[in-house]
């Protein structure tokens, strides 16, 4: 979740206890499909060990080597430089944090023309972000998992399957636009990887995700867990298929639109 900004100007009372931004510089970046752009920052080992897996992505205009950053209050306000400062507040999800190295990995989805997206097509080592706050993913250990998402989940998918028990079993069901957008995403055994390929249809106006989770038979059992991203219209026929049909509990799912129809592909943790 994205902290509370505090309108520029407002600085009464916060300055005294207002802390800088972190900000990581770029140092590599390469093209992991031809629609996702993956760039490594680099920062000290405690800003890395912070930065996720849900940021809260300051992204500068492109070619501004010295951004006006806003400042963090105490209690996680986003404090904006008085006047124009040219920066966009955008969610994302690190999808490799490595504190030792110094190194955090974050995938674009290259779609649209959005700040982020523009940011990453132009971005080069020494371009810099800031990072304003960091959240979880919403994931819980589960015996059985339901991951269902689009190119802008993809990330967060993945760090899921990483980190569950090695005897976890359930199911992927990832959408992207064809053979080519497939990720390499080491899973348990038991975990099912499937893709889903639009095959030209539009982002967004695809029910691929919608349909395939339909067409799944609840697992027995309670010790399930669903977790779903992709955009809004999608994310909100599966939590109501997940609520309804599954009987699902609050504990037992989380599913957020990363993005909407008619808006860039920017993923939102």
């Amino acid at each position: 979740m994205e902290p509370t900004e505090t309108p520029a100007g407002a600085h009464a009372g916060v300055d005294a206890v207002a802390r800088p931004v972190d900000v990581l510089t770029v140092s590599s970046v390469r093209d992991v499909t031809p629609a996702v752009r993956r760039v490594t920052l680099t920062a000290s080992a405690a800003v890395v060990a912070a930065a996720g897996p849900t940021l809260s992505l300051l992204v500068p205009r492109v070619g501004d080597a010295a951004p006006r950053w806003p400042e963090i209050a105490r209690d996680g306000r986003i404090v904006w430089p008085q006047g124009s400062h040219g920066v966009a507040l955008r969610s994302y999800t690190a999808r490799r944090q490595d504190p030792a190295a110094g190194e955090v990995d974050v995938d674009f989805v290259l779609h649209g023309d959005g700040p982020a997206a523009t940011w990453a097509a132009a971005a080069a080592p020494g371009a810099v972000l800031g990072i304003a706050s960091a959240a979880p993913l919403g994931a819980e250990p589960a015996g059985w998992l339901l991951l269902a998402g689009d190119e802008t989940a993809l990330p967060g998918i993945g760090r899921i399957l990483a980190a569950a028990a090695p005897d976890t079993r359930g199911i992927a069901l990832l959408e992207v636009a064809g053979p080519a957008e497939q990720q390499e995403l080491p899973a348990p055994p038991g975990v099912e990887v499937r893709w889903l390929h639009r095959a030209g249809t539009e982002p967004g106006e695809s029910t691929l995700l919608v349909d395939a989770v339909a067409a799944l038979e609840r697992p027995e059992g309670e010790d399930l867990f669903a977790w779903v991203g992709a955009e809004s219209a999608t994310v909100r026929a599966v939590r109501a298929d997940l609520r309804g049909r599954w009987g699902l509990r609050r504990h037992q799912h989380h599913a957020i639109g990363y993005w909407r129809r008619g808006r860039a592909m920017s993923p939102a943790g």
